[in-house]
């Protein structure tokens, strides 16, 4: 039976290790805006991997043969302003040899959600840890690198009748806005459309700053996603092109 001095020395190392879980849980919520939040803390899915096209025009099948219909065609570059276009793999099918012969992508433009396959000689796939999530109810976003959750936040999601878009999309343009000071610190294009949007031109749904922060954990945009300024500085580090965001319902 222990002492009464051991009973003391217990119920203060008990203590003490109360405190420093309590310190660590507060700076915990403050480095990491919303990390209490109850939404689901288990990873995403991973993917293959995300790169670039290597010919002029891609040609994006509906099976993976040279013989299949072709369900899009996406340039080398973007028309608009010339950036290398990107791409998102899903899913990978061997050759005879053994290789990668074809590659499942996600097609950017409307409708949402089309796959279709193209030729793993036509591209350069480069394997992908990031992925954000953003649960358009709870209007919480997560940073996952593989299975480490790093940082999670309030955002802004699409109001009702322009809704964010469901469905698994990717980061195709990545800049600071000049021309554009709504967009905040920083912000991404995303290859999701929506109804309308708070983009330059309309239609695209971007990740994006946002000068008033009390809009966060409302349904106020157009489609797009609205961050805080602070969320989107710690992604500009972090979130490269083609990394995979995962809109989901809850």
């Amino acid at each position: 039976m222990p002492s009464l001095r051991q009973t003391n020395h217990l119920s203060s190392a008990t203590s003490g290790r109360r405190v420093v879980e309590l310190v660590v849980a507060i700076a915990a919520a403050l480095v990491f805006p919303g990390a209490a939040l109850a939404v689901p803390q288990s990873p995403p899915r991973p993917v293959v991997g995300a790169g670039t096209i290597n010919v002029p025009q891609l040609l994006v099948r509906t099976a993976p043969s040279g013989h299949a219909p072709v369900l899009a065609k996406l340039s080398e570059f973007r028309p608009l302003d010339y950036r290398p276009r990107y791409v998102l793999a899903v899913r990978t099918k061997r050759g005879k040899r053994g290789g990668v012969a074809w590659y499942k992508i996600t097609v950017p433009g409307r409708p949402n959600g089309r796959v279709g396959w193209v030729a793993a000689s036509q591209v350069s796939i480069r394997p992908m840890a990031w992925q954000l999530v953003v649960f358009r109810r709870s209007m919480v976003m997560q940073l996952w690198k593989g299975t480490r959750l790093l940082y999670t936040s309030k955002v802004a999601v699409g109001a009702p009748g322009m809704e964010t878009p469901l469905g698994l999309y990717y980061v195709t343009v990545r800049f600071k806005p000049v021309s554009e000071p709504f967009l905040g610190a920083f912000a991404f294009e995303t290859s999701a459309y929506s109804k309308l949007s708070d983009w330059p031109g309309g239609g695209v749904v971007g990740v994006h700053g946002w000068n008033d922060p009390s809009v966060l954990g409302h349904a106020v945009s157009h489609g797009c996603v609205r961050i805080s300024n602070h969320t989107a500085a710690y992604l500009r580090d972090r979130v490269p092109l083609g990394t995979p965001i995962r809109i989901v319902a809850s």
